[in-house]
């Protein structure tokens, strides 16, 4: 659609692990504002096509367990490990938590050298925590005052001190948040502390319940199938089959995240690229408080202009010139230069040329990637009014009996999947930030201009379709039945250019 064109002058956590926490909260929250992430829900269904490409490479299976579920999962593997290993619970926990639960690895791995399974998770054979077999009073090795042997204690290392000591060691590291990693006093030993050596010695049943949550949510984090939820306040687990980078959404405060660094969903760009591509643009906040400013002058009539809309076909309102967001450039050509407009173009002759000149080379190759990656996060908040503004119209229909709800579906669908495609293209960019100059980029970069331009000729499409709706290009009234074919048809091939994509570069 025409885009009009305006003059211008952590413990979150711990609080739900509680006796309360067993419960999932089953209150309907629709009166919530529909996240953005929300467009890969319901639109799959829509645009595949019954045959071998469609399947998706996003697709991966997941459950969302209850803080009681999950401590089901983790009392099983707990137990196995315990009998085969003839240990108690508490020291298995240890060795779980050391081997990232891999419990058939442990399994195989005492089999072939117990001793050494032993040693490596920190813990000993016996679990027992004893008073130690001494004369009737000793030297404390921390406090240095000498106590009856009733009142020292020791792990299986022999390494003795009094109570009070004991207690305060707990004590304190207890309220710093740790939890597994609590170990013997002595220097230079790093036997870890088993839970029921700990618990009996921490004052008080708050700091008590502290302590089993900082152990949960360490059990959790260790396990290779789980994760936590990172949505505030959510006692949620994910559990899945095998561990990778993909997307995953908890059923309870429907955070979305990618499972395997538990941060936003980030295909293709894998874990650490994206982290990296983050701690850059973090690094450079006032460059891209500078690239932020999305005004630009027309590139006819140098009017100065603001981005209204997702979409980067842009209409002068002056003077009907029809240009490129990004590059300017005149857009009645554009639509066979999208390669060209997404693709940085290397200098070949920059290694022979001075540090300073590498160093600019560098700032530009940034500052192209960036102003697109930023480009799309601004569309993508925009486009998300639009879908607001189509939700509240097709809500204003259904009630006024102008239709159902089935009726109007389709540009609920439209706008879902306009969002997901350009979430996909935003993450696009980090990734051919990083990635080095070969075929294989060539095909990567050719690929995303196909996505990217299909993408706007999907926003395009879905922004006519909402001024329809709104009576803005001829009145109140509907799209035809031919621009609602083309407009379900460009759904279709936005989705597999997206597909196709992931297909060869999601990382595996």
């Amino acid at each position: 659609m025409s885009v009009d064109m305006s003059s211008q002058a952590s413990d979150s956590n711990e609080e739900d692990f509680g006796a309360n926490s067993e419960e999932e909260d089953d209150e309907d929250d629709g009166a919530e504002e529909e996240d953005q992430t929300d467009y890969y829900e319901g639109v799959a269904g829509d645009v595949e096509q019954q045959s071998a490409d469609s399947f998706d490479p996003e697709e991966y299976q997941f459950i969302c367990l209850s803080y009681k579920d999950s401590q089901h999962v983790l009392t099983e593997e707990v137990n196995t490990v315990a009998a085969a290993l003839k240990v108690s619970p508490s020291v298995a926990k240890l060795i779980l938590v050391h081997f990232h639960w891999q419990v058939s690895q442990i399994l195989d791995r005492y089999k072939s050298n117990s001793s050494l399974l032993l040693s490596e998770a920190l813990v000993q054979l016996s679990s027992t925590c004893r008073s130690v077999t001494a004369p009737q009073a000793l030297q404390c090795g921390v406090c240095l005052q000498v106590v009856w042997r009733d009142s020292l204690l020791a792990l299986p290392c022999q390494h003795s001190f009094c109570k009070a000591c004991w207690e305060q060691h707990c004590t304190v590291l207890v309220k710093d948040g740790v939890g597994v990693g609590i170990s013997c006093m002595a220097q230079d030993c790093s036997l870890r502390m088993p839970e029921d050596f700990v618990l009996p010695l921490l004052p008080g049943e708050e700091l008590k319940d502290k302590y089993r949550r900082y152990l949960f949510r360490d059990y959790v984090e260790s396990h290779f199938q789980l994760q936590l939820c990172p949505g505030a306040d959510c006692p949620m687990v994910i559990k899945v089959q095998e561990p990778r980078a993909r997307r995953v959404q908890c059923s309870r405060c429907n955070e979305v995240f990618c499972f395997k660094c538990r941060q936003m969903y980030h295909a293709p760009t894998d874990c650490a690229t994206i982290r990296k591509w983050l701690t850059k643009c973090a690094d450079d906040s006032e460059t891209a408080n500078y690239i932020s400013a999305h005004t630009k002058d027309c590139p006819k009539c140098n009017i100065c202009i603001e981005k209204n809309g997702g979409c980067n076909h842009m209409q002068c309102s002056k003077c009907k010139h029809d240009f490129c967001w990004m590059c300017l450039g005149d857009w009645k050509t554009h639509g066979s230069e999208y390669y060209e407009c997404s693709r940085y173009k290397e200098n070949p002759d920059i290694v022979n040329q001075s540090q300073q000149a590498q160093a600019r080379e560098a700032l530009k190759k940034y500052l192209f990637y960036f102003e697109r990656w930023e480009n799309h996060n601004k569309s993508l908040q925009l486009e998300a009014q639009t879908y607001q503004r189509i939700q509240e119209k097709i809500q204003e229909r259904v009630m006024n009996n102008l239709g159902t709800w089935i009726d109007w579906q389709y540009l609920h669908n439209a706008a879902k999947l306009l969002a997901k495609c350009r979430y996909t293209l935003q993450y696009t960019y980090p990734y051919a930030y990083y990635m080095e100059s070969g075929p294989r980029k060539k095909l990567f970069e050719y690929q995303q201009a196909q996505l990217e331009a299909e993408i706007e000729n999907l926003s395009w499409k879905v922004e006519r379709a909402d001024s329809y709706e709104r009576g803005v290009v001829g009145g109140e009234g509907e799209l035809s039945a031919s621009d609602r074919g083309d407009l379900e048809n460009q759904m279709h091939i936005a989705e597999q250019r997206r597909r196709t994509l992931l297909k060869d570069f999601h990382d595996t």
